[in-house]
This record gives C-alpha cells, sequence and structure tokens, in this order.
C-alpha cells in the first residue's frame, strides 16, 4: 500500500467517521508526511504496511537532533494514530509505535497579557479605514469571548444570540458551545457590522461569515496570527504573543477574579478540566486571597 494512499484513506476516516476538525486533520498529515519525507530522503524502500520499529527509531533519532521534545512527542502521537487505523482497517497486525516512549516535556504555560497591555494593544489600533474597525472587533472578540483562531475566523453572523447575550461557537470535532458576550463588545460587534462591514463586498460563499478580508473572503489562521502580532508591536509590547495569548488571559483573569474553574472549562470549550486546570499555575496570588477570606482558621 502505497503512503500516500493509505494517508488519504487516514484523513477520509478522520473527517467522516472521527468528525475532526480540518485543522486536526491537517497536524495529523503532517506528522506522517514527516516520515514520508525521511524515507525519500533516505531512499528507504517500504511502504506504510511493511515499516518496522527500527526504521521507525531510526527516523525518530534524526528527528530528536532538530526538534523539541513537545514536537516529538506530538510526531509519536500521530503516527501512532495512522499506524492503529491501518490495524483497525487489517492492512497491519501491528503498531511499530507501540513500545515506543513520548519524551518527556515539561509543562508549558502559556503567555498572559495584563489586562493594561490588552487595552495598550487594542487602543494602540489607528481607525482609519475599514480593516482597522475590523481588527480592533477582532481583538475586543478573542479577548472577551476566549476564542481559538479557528472559532474565531468560522464565526458567522448567525451565530450572534446578542438577546440572550450569548455566541454560538464551533470548537474541536465540531462540537458547538453557547460563550457569554459583555454587552461593550456586543456594541462594539454591532457597529462594525453596521457601519463598517456593510461597506465590503462580500464573496458569495462567505456571506454570513463575521470577520472577512479586502476581498470579502473568510480570513484564514495566518492571517489572525499576522494582524496580532503586528499590533502588538506597533503597540510596544515585548512579550512573545500570538491570538491565543488573549485566550489564555481570558481564562487567567476570570480565574483571578474569583470565576469557577468548571465554568471557565465550559467557555473555553476544554473536553477535559485538566486543561483548564493548567490556569491555576499562572498566578497563586488569588488563592492566597481566598483562604484569607473565606478559611474559618485564617487568623
Amino acid at each position: 500500500m502505497k503512503w500516500l494512499n493509505a494517508l488519504k484513506d487516514f484523513e477520509h476516516f478522520m473527517k467522516i467517521e472521527r468528525g475532526l476538525s480540518e485543522n486536526t486533520i491537517v497536524n495529523y498529515r503532517f506528522d506522517v508526511m514527516k516520515l514520508v519525507n525521511y524515507l525519500e530522503k533516505n531512499n528507504i524502500k517500504v511502504n506504510a504496511v511493511k515499516i518496522g520499529k527500527n526504521t521507525i527509531q531510526e527516523f525518530l533519532f534524526k528527528l530528536s537532533k532538530t526538534n523539541n521534545s513537545r514536537t516529538q512527542s506530538r510526531i509519536i502521537s500521530g503516527l501512532r494514530s495512522f499506524f492503529d487505523y491501518l490495524i483497525f482497517e487489517q492492512y497491519r497486525s501491528n503498531n511499530p509505535l507501540e513500545q515506543i516512549e513520548l519524551p518527556k516535556i515539561g509543562r508549558k504555560l502559556p503567555d498572559i497579557l495584563s489586562l493594561d497591555e490588552i487595552d495598550k494593544i487594542i487602543n494602540s489600533i489607528d481607525l482609519k479605514n475599514i480593516l482597522d474597525h475590523r481588527n480592533k472587533t477582532i481583538l475586543e472578540t478573542l479577548y472577551s469571548c476566549g476564542l481559538r483562531v479557528s472559532e474565531l475566523i468560522n464565526l458567522k453572523l448567525s451565530d450572534l444570540y446578542f438577546k440572550e447575550n450569548f455566541i454560538k461557537v464551533t470548537g474541536k470535532g465540531d462540537k458547538q458551545r453557547f460563550v457569554p458576550i459583555g454587552l461593550n463588545t456586543q456594541k462594539i460587534i454591532k457597529s462594525f457590522i453596521i457601519n463598517k462591514r456593510s461597506k465590503m463586498k462580500i464573496s458569495d460563499n462567505d456571506l454570513d461569515i463575521l470577520f472577512v478580508n479586502r476581498n470579502g473572503k473568510k480570513l484564514t489562521r495566518a492571517m489572525i496570527f499576522t494582524i496580532v502580532k503586528s499590533i502588538a508591536n506597533k503597540a510596544g509590547i515585548k512579550k512573545k504573543i500570538s491570538p491565543h495569548s488573549f485566550r489564555h488571559s481570558f481564562a487567567t483573569h476570570l480565574l483571578q477574579n474569583g470565576a469557577d474553574l468548571r465554568a471557565i472549562q465550559m467557555m473555553m470549550g476544554h473536553e477535559n478540566i485538566t486543561t483548564t486546570e493548567i490556569y491555576m499555575h499562572l498566578d497563586r496570588s488569588h488563592l492566597k486571597e481566598i483562604v484569607n477570606k473565606f478559611h474559618p482558621r485564617k487568623n
């Protein structure tokens, strides 16, 4: 079985049978193609059904020379899933990565912005044209609702339930959730839609998409990263930030102000609460305040 044929079938399986998002499928493809490119570069003639543990180990050894533990771990997980699929389809009887351990990685704490830094970034935008207004609205929405980039670019006009003070968000695996949205952010979005977006020529395929580019088409993930980095640099922010920094700041600031961890989990769309618990490690000062305020033996 040729690698590309197996990979194409694997992608179809992930999309149809498992309902994974396009971004997740792209990442799995990237992981498998790393191995395929290694085999081609080293003129190793072996297909997806016949490849053995020793060849995989040689590939991972080379990989460890140029990639950090986190990247190695992700690629190993992606390859395991690929070979598990081949076993499921009865092309193979074993997984060549079955006994290969994931490299140990430390817990990576996300970059967080203070409220002053967020205000500084948003206020640095000169509202000279429609795209400036769009960019300001994007940042306000990222921070106010804690969205992932993929959730932001797919946000639709029909997902805005402002009467109920919620927006409908489509997250990983096409799972939908309702996220509260503040009145100030609603006001900013409404103003953008009525006064700016209405003047843009929107592509027929993207008429319901909230944020579009200058050509009236849905924004890409890469464009959101470019927008955020450009505005942050202009604002003089020295931290290494990304669109995810606004999402992480959303969760951290809620936690610091007394929000329930379970509520944050639901708003973030985390399947497992252990993912949300990472924000407990960012700033422990509020924990001391809770003990001082509520513990019966605080004095």
